[in-house]
């Protein structure tokens, strides 16, 4: 274990609080048992780290570890529980745990054989915590952990910190909004830069080819492997796979016709509906349905998005902007924990707030909405909105 000890120090070297997840502060970080799931890269392991410093801080009796470690080679994870808790114990921290091929057997009888031990982890997005080998959905309390928000990309780019607003202070008081925003920073231009590299933390510290290049790898791990093992899926899964997103990836967003995609990929209806919904729960593809469907997983979805636009700009040659607009709407409001659907009119439906927006650039005018109560136009490139038509990147304040 005293390999563990070090790697764990060596870790907490470089670890600061300069800048927080917007998770950080609203984790149920003294539950006994939780789950934190998200793509590659969106900073769950630099927020178990930044926890274990800066408000555990005993370090004797807390223990941050990752199944990629040599360690698990030759332990199991109960092994470590058994040493760590008989030498004081308290919090165990697991990062990677859809590396253990049995993860969910091994996580249960740690939490059933150590009352005292706070467990937490953290899971591919496309881990299904609560449908494992052994049931936790009794237990455990889970949370996905999506990319940086426009805000949040602000405040970790540029220092600035500004408030978080919900979608119905943001329709009604929107010229004040972003007028406060746009005396601090100049949000058409960073707003621009959020859309290609800002989604993910990593993507501030690279040059754009090299962050591009580094998204590929994280897609390619996750095809590759976390899909894989998660699902038992072969290789030959995973070439179908690859050409399923890059089916949808030629021209989101995407209205599926399952059986030519079926018979394109020499793969069954309900086949390809796997793939999708594999997909979907990787944090590969976005999906918005009718207003009144169903959600039943073989369902066909109505729309389908690549989740962002960064993940968009390196999958597509040249991305539609209009589309590009739609993915960071969606992105942002379903993130902040909206309910959307695709509304008859307008391009999504928020159903928590009984409202239809239409997504457009700075002429975009009220046309597909006329006579749609409660709606609004959010528009690219304006700085200032008026009356109905609101700026696109005060989206990117919901959290």
């Amino acid at each position: 274990m005293e390999q563990l000890i070090q790697y764990q120090a060596n870790l907490l070297k470089s670890i600061n609080k300069d800048f927080t997840r917007y998770a950080y502060s609203k984790l149920p970080w003294q539950s006994r048992f939780l789950g934190i799931k998200g793509f590659r890269g969106v900073g769950k392991t630099t927020m178990l780290l930044q926890y274990l410093k800066y408000e555990l801080k005993d370090l004797s009796a807390h223990l941050y570890v990752t199944l990629d470690h040599p360690y698990f080679y030759q332990h199991s994870l109960y092994e470590l529980a058994e040493q760590f808790y008989q030498l004081g114990g308290k919090t165990l921290l697991v990062d990677e745990v859809h590396k253990l091929p049995d993860w969910s057997r091994q996580i249960k009888i740690v939490y059933d054989g150590y009352p005292d031990l706070q467990l937490i982890f953290t899971s591919s997005s496309a881990l299904d915590i609560l449908k494992g080998e052994s049931d936790l959905s009794r237990r455990v309390l889970t949370y996905e952990l999506g990319g940086l928000s426009f805000r949040e990309y602000i405040s970790f780019v540029h220092g600035i910190d500004l408030p978080v607003y919900s979608l119905t202070e943001i329709t009604k008081n929107h010229l004040q909004i972003a007028s406060e925003i746009a005396a601090k920073v100049r949000p058409i231009a960073l707003f621009k830069s959020y859309l290609q590299t800002g989604y993910y933390p990593y993507g501030q510290a690279e040059p754009k080819e090299f962050f591009q290049k580094r998204l590929l790898q994280a897609l390619e791990v996750v095809l590759q492997s976390d899909i894989n093992y998660i699902y038992g899926y072969t290789s030959e899964n995973t070439a179908k796979i690859k050409k399923l997103l890059s089916v949808i990836s030629e021209s989101p967003p995407f209205t599926i016709n399952i059986a030519a995609v079926a018979d394109k990929l020499g793969i069954g209806r309900s086949t390809v509906s796997n793939y999708l919904y594999a997909l979907h729960d990787a944090g590969i593809l976005r999906f918005l349905n009718r207003k009144g469907k169903g959600v039943a997983r073989l369902q066909k979805p109505d729309k389908i998005y690549l989740d962002n636009t960064n993940l968009s700009l390196v999958l597509q040659a040249n991305i539609d902007t209009g589309t590009q607009r739609e993915t960071v709407a969606l992105n942002q409001l379903q993130h902040a924990g909206y309910s959307t659907a695709l509304p008859a009119k307008g391009d999504i439906f928020i159903e928590e707030e009984n409202l239809t927006i239409e997504i457009g650039g700075k002429n975009k005018t009220a046309k597909q909405i006329q006579g749609v109560p409660n709606s609004y136009i959010f528009a690219d490139d304006i700085e200032i909105g008026f009356g109905q038509k609101i700026p696109l990147y005060l989206l990117g304040f919901l959290y």
